[in-house]
């Protein structure tokens, strides 16, 4: 017969005599027995996990099982000797690993934060460890009661534990501080300038927050005193986040840092987040907005590379678009002559016609919206000498400059303080002019290929013929190397924080460099890149992707950390020239191509749950 009826035969009878009562009950790991009866068919366990069903109708012995794991029992003088000896069936407790008791500790801390005190000392007691130091929970406790003489003696205690020899000084600086402000809520303002005196200032301690708080005795109530500390007060608010700083002071193996699970497992879900190709939402710190039962995946279908829209109203190519800095339009700019300016519904999220600005007779290859969005700059393409200076609002144009019928104003870009402009081209110089189209500095010998205003409001970045980028102030008159390529750029963006450079290069595609370090990131892969000006960008949610158009008629969208494209997207017939993320709505992308449309992308429609689920299993498996 095999252990747990298993072997198909004909089951035997259990022997009648003594030794069915002595087998009721077999010893059960960490000395826990389990209770018997007098069939002797009692099945032992450990740690409360429960063994699977005894397919025979009275077998003599049962099972003895160590965590689920059966052991073979059968009948006879074996099973009885183990039966009635009883302490040779226990084994030596497994002595657990430094990280099961890290683990161990951790969900016990949790547990305690729950209020769960019970369990947390069962847990304790069964495992064989202690949450935290003897001391270290006396300590706890007379910091939470508000003992600080107590709690100042314990500081003794833990001396030997702590392993700064400065660390005693500034947690005992920590408590005296609360007892001082305490005693000044409760209007005990002797015994305050007592602890102030004659126990902080002779620490020799921060002698400037010494004076700070001597400062809190002129408070005239305790509303002032808990303003002007930038203190919760009297209570277990502010004694709790005193235990919180003052544990910092101490190793873990003695007190646990604060919510120590919580971070972790919220540093594990950031973590996943940011590994995640297609992330593309606010991240939200708090845990419950996730479970913790699965990995963090996001759908490609919830990512913007399905047509959502096309813009037919151009009738040629279109060479340019850019949606707004509130992103509630978008304005698009063609070879046929005129500017469109869409509107996008906030709730469906589709285009429509909102205003067409007429009359560039070079076609429009450059627009940039003022900060406000109140105005709009339209230039040409490299023949062009004119500019256009747009009113969204009322759609009226403001100003239409050009400085000579020999310039070439094909770019431009707007200081950050909404008044000015600055804009050039490839016959030698740019300007800084103001909204009427008022010269107001010039700079010259510059052939102009794309142009930056950084925040600073005084820097200006000019991509010109000596394939770079260099960076012109025009307040102290100097210029200095930023970037250098090999290659002619083409175009140029810039991320919100002005740290990184986004440089579309003739024949080499996108590159990606560092303006502070001064130092090439990375080198895009897959998009075809000629001598046609392209546009790309970033965006997302935190500008953590980018995108570009390319002379195959693809979109081509990166993750800004990886070189290789996680997208490509497809249903433009020509050159796709120009890409824009709109800033406000992560999952929305517009696309400008010389076949005469413009692409709204977005997430795939019909989007369910059950469609994530499916994808996220297979991409599992």
């Amino acid at each position: 017969m095999q252990a747990n009826g298993a072997g198909g035969g004909q089951q035997q009878q259990p022997p009648q005599g003594p030794a069915g009562p002595e087998l009721g009950c077999l010893g059960a790991q960490n000395g826990e027995a389990s209770a018997g009866t007098a069939a002797g068919d009692q099945l032992a366990h450990a740690n409360g996990l429960l063994p699977s069903a005894n397919s025979g109708g009275g077998s003599p012995g049962g099972l003895s099982v160590n965590n689920g794991v059966p052991a073979a029992g059968g009948p006879g003088p074996a099973a009885a000797e183990l039966g009635g000896g009883g302490g040779s069936a226990l084994k030596k407790k497994k002595r657990l690993s430094q990280s099961d008791e890290d683990v161990i500790r951790l969900i016990g801390q949790h547990l305690h934060g729950l209020g769960l005190n019970q369990t947390v000392d069962l847990l304790m007691q069964e495992s064989g460890c202690r949450l935290e130091h003897p001391s270290a929970t006396k300590f706890r406790n007379h910091v939470m009661e508000g003992e600080w003489d107590k709690a100042e003696n314990d500081l003794n205690e833990l001396k030997a534990l702590v392993h700064s020899p400065h660390a005693i000084v500034r947690m005992k600086f920590l408590l005296l501080q609360q007892k001082y402000l305490e005693y000044l809520e409760d209007g005990k303002v002797l015994e305050a300038l007592q602890v102030l005196r004659c126990e902080l200032t002779p620490l020799k301690y921060n002698t400037e927050r010494i004076h700070v708080l001597s400062g809190y005795l002129m408070c005239s109530h305790a509303e002032d005193l808990r303003a002007k500390a930038e203190w919760e007060g009297k209570g277990t608010a502010s004694r709790s986040k005193l235990l919180d700083k003052l544990q910092t002071y101490l190793p873990p193996s003695v007190m646990l840092p604060p919510r120590r699970l919580q971070n972790l497992l919220r540093q594990a879900v950031e973590l996943q987040r940011d590994r995640c190709l297609y992330h593309n939402t606010k991240l939200d710190s708090n845990l419950d907005s996730v479970s913790l039962l699965i990995d963090h995946v996001c759908s490609r279908k919830q990512f913007p590379c399905y047509t959502q829209q096309i813009l037919t109203e151009h009738c040629n190519e279109v060479w340019f678009c850019k949606f707004s800095n509130d992103g509630t339009k978008l304005a698009t700019g063609s070879k046929d002559t005129t500017v469109i300016i869409w509107q996008v519904d906030p709730d469906s999220h589709q285009l429509k016609l909102l205003k067409t600005l007429e009359g560039h007779a070079y076609g429009v290859s450059y627009i940039a919206w003022s900060p406000d969005d109140n105005y709009l700059v339209a230039c040409g393409p490299d023949d062009c000498s004119e500019l256009w200076l747009w009113n969204v609002q009322t759609g009226e144009l403001r100003t239409k400059m050009s400085q000579s019928h020999e310039d070439s104003l094909t770019s431009v870009a707007w200081n950050p303080d909404g008044k000015r402009f600055v804009t050039g081209g490839q016959r030698g110089q740019f300007y800084q002019c103001d909204l009427d189209g008022n010269l107001l500095d010039s700079w010259e010998g510059v052939r102009v290929q794309c142009l930056w205003c950084l925040s600073d409001g005084k820097t200006v970045l000019a991509s010109d013929t000596h394939q770079r980028i260099r960076g012109y102030n025009f307040e102290d008159l100097t210029d200095r190397n930023i970037v250098q390529e090999d290659h002619p750029i083409m175009s140029f963006t810039i991320s919100k924080n002005g740290r990184l450079a986004l440089l579309n290069v003739a024949t080499q595609g996108v590159h990606l460099w560092d303006l502070q370090d001064r130092v090439l990131v990375r080198k895009y892969q897959g998009v075809t890149q000629g001598f046609y000006t392209i546009h790309s960008c970033f965006g997302g949610h935190n500008e953590d992707f980018i995108a570009s158009g390319s002379e195959d008629h693809k979109v081509y969208i990166w993750h800004k950390r990886s070189e290789l494209p996680i997208a490509e997207l497809t249903g433009h017939t020509r050159t796709v020239n120009c890409v824009s993320w709109n800033p406000q709505i992560p999952s929305m992308m517009a696309s400008a191509s010389d076949d005469g449309t413009v692409r709204i992308w977005g997430p795939a429609p019909f989007v369910d749950n059950q469609d994530i689920e499916e994808e996220c299993s297979s991409m599992d498996s």
